[in-house]
């Protein structure tokens, strides 16, 4: 196990009705954004939940945040904070919601084009307005990390950045405000967490049991639950242990000490910005052809995979892991969240250009080695059609 520096300041609210505790969570006489998604949010009553709770303060809102948050929304956002001088933001939404506060946070008060938040990787900021979250949809753990990922549409550009500026002061995690969400978001979140623990899992051995453990347990709990969110929607129990599962599988305490991968990300970043699927779908599409076709490099960690989560032992190496990506398609298939590029009407012709975008953004040495070149990607890309 290497070496690490673990940090997380965010203070995790847990459990029903928790949201009235914002009145003790947001200081006093903040001056409050609160932005939000599409309009579930207002519509459901969490957004008059959360208003009722804030009380007397300042409080302005901000909705029309997209599913992949575009820079183009989040700028009017800094504006409106710059006119009207407010100084604390709260996230009321999930992933998309929360990474595009994230962005909000450092771009207001920032000096240059705040573009360069995102072309730099974060490592221009150097200061940022505090935020809190109020969690309605678990799958990115967001709510729980310094990481944001953006989109430019008028670039068809998707870029990521980190910060330890942005880290949430709070999150609220109320299981109940889950109940409402569409299947198709649910086993989107499923998926997301999913693969969020395989990034930094599936690599190879590092003599980190507990780590390794710690992941394998994530696995299991959301092959166990994410069929049964779907099918009981409102099951207080299946909710809240998939709400907190989702927030572990990316709070940085898995991936602590060890190599990580993170190529199928950037794979399915490239993917969302061309064509415009969710973030899941596009991780569901590339990540069984990526084990495939990675086998060698990752072979020690799949045997391991197949064994531990899914109860492989018997046939030969090969075929266990075979076995074991076949399970790992057919869960996500199960789940309703489809695996072929075929299955999104997106042909061979998508191939060159989804190649041209890593190139661009210098996405040619991915994975825990670095030795993910763009002819490894285009083969990973043919073999999601």
């Amino acid at each position: 196990m290497q070496n690490f520096d673990y940090y997380n300041p965010t203070r995790i609210v847990f459990g029903q009705g928790s949201i009235t505790r914002l009145d003790e969570l947001v200081p006093a006489d903040a001056r409050v954004l609160v932005l939000y998604g599409g309009g579930s949010a207002e519509r459901n009553g969490t957004l008059a939940e959360v208003e009722a709770a804030l009380g007397q303060r300042t409080v302005r809102r901000f909705g029309g945040i997209e599913p992949n948050p575009s820079y183009e929304t989040l700028i009017e956002a800094v504006a409106l904070i710059r006119r009207e001088q407010l100084d604390f933001l709260l996230a009321v939404g999930g992933g998309s919601v929360i990474d595009g506060t994230k962005f909000v946070a450092a771009a207001a008060p920032y000096d240059g084009e705040p573009w360069q938040i995102l072309e730099q990787g974060g490592s221009v900021v150097s200061r940022a307005l505090p935020m809190g979250c109020v969690l309605t949809l678990p799958a990115t753990g967001s709510e729980m990390n310094c990481f944001s990922v953006i989109s430019r549409k008028s670039l068809q550009a998707k870029l990521a950045f980190s910060s330890e500026l942005v880290f949430p002061v709070f999150s609220v995690l109320d299981p109940l405000k889950t109940y409402s969400l569409p299947p198709r978001q649910v086993a989107n979140g499923v998926v997301d967490a999913f693969i969020h623990v395989m990034e930094q899992y599936l690599t190879y051995p590092a003599n980190a049991p507990v780590q390794d453990r710690y992941a394998e347990a994530l696995l299991q709990t959301l092959i166990e639950i994410g069929p049964r969110a779907l099918a009981s929607p409102q099951d207080y129990d299946v909710r809240a242990n998939l709400m907190w599962t989702a927030t572990q599988a990316l709070n940085g305490l898995i991936g602590a000490g060890v190599p990580q991968d993170w190529a199928t990300h950037m794979l399915g970043h490239e993917i969302t910005a061309l064509y415009g699927l969710d973030h899941a779908q596009t991780l569901a599409i590339v990540l069984p052809a990526m084990m495939d076709l990675r086998r060698e490099a990752k072979r020690d960690k799949l045997l391991q995979y197949a064994a531990r989560v899914w109860n492989i032992h018997s046939g030969g190496a090969d075929e266990r892991i075979d076995t074991a990506i076949a399970q790992t398609r057919t869960f996500f298939e199960s789940l309703g969240v489809k695996t072929r590029f075929a299955d999104y009407a997106i042909g061979a012709e998508a191939v060159p250009c989804l190649l041209a975008q890593l190139e661009s953004h210098g996405m040619t040495a991915l994975g825990e080695r670095q030795d993910m070149d763009l002819a490894l990607s285009r083969r990973v890309l043919e073999a999601c059609l």
